[in-house]
């Protein structure tokens, strides 16, 4: 596997290992290593660290390598920001072209969710990611989708590298209101859709921030 594809792979391979939190933030990462380790030359490792670092994913370190960046506050505003600008009118398109295989597949999510809520937070967070992406696909609209994988890929970083995220998992809040979006979704009322994934938003943005002490705008 040559060029562009060897980039691509490694670019996802290292994707993962920062998102998952296998390289935790403040990890130091270097050229030769990588290049070591996966057997290939330095040039596409080179590539696959400055598109990391265009993700934000990483930070250059000037004649060291590059640095793990860790999950900011400012990174969490603006992921949650996104989300709430967007997926509200995501979950009422998609009711609006809701098939019965569509509520199928969101139920046998939020059923292994719960199954895992207790006993395997990050695999819930999976379930729950999962469900969130469905519903974003179903929207008809493929840009909003695509700009929302990238906000549920952020949201899933936060929760292996937040302190109390997986504890939020554990909890049923989280999946009773998912059922309270798919019943909407299941009675094809669009407004109730959008609704409860707002008051579901602004529980996800509780668990993770704490209470702002502007409520206003988004998030009044």
């Amino acid at each position: 596997m040559m060029g562009s594809s060897l980039t691509d792979r490694l670019t996802g391979e290292l994707r993962r290992r920062v998102l998952s939190g296998e390289l935790a933030p403040g990890t130091v990462v270097v050229e030769p290593r990588l290049a070591e380790e996966f057997r290939v030359s330095k040039t596409p490792v080179r590539e696959s660290l400055r598109q990391l670092t265009s993700e934000g994913l990483l930070q250059v370190l000037p004649k060291k390598g590059y640095l793990v960046r860790g999950v900011s506050l400012t990174d969490v505003y603006e992921t949650l920001d996104m989300r709430m600008l967007l997926e509200p009118f995501a979950a009422a398109a998609a009711t609006r072209l809701a098939t019965g295989q569509l509520v199928s597949g969101l139920r046998e999510q939020l059923d292994e969710q719960e199954h895992l809520a207790a006993t395997d937070p990050i695999g819930s967070m999976h379930c729950a990611q999962r469900f969130h992406q469905l519903l974003a696909e179903s929207s008809g609209n493929s840009r909003v989708a695509a700009a929302l994988e990238k906000c549920f890929a952020d949201t899933a970083r936060a929760h292996y590298v937040l302190p109390g995220m997986q504890r939020y998992m554990s909890t049923s809040q989280e999946v009773a209101e998912h059922r309270q979006i798919l019943a909407a979704l299941a009675a094809g009322n669009g407004e109730q859709a959008q609704q409860a994934m707002v008051d579901h938003l602004k529980s996800i943005r509780s668990a993770m921030l704490g209470q702002f002490q502007d409520a206003d705008g988004l998030w009044g």
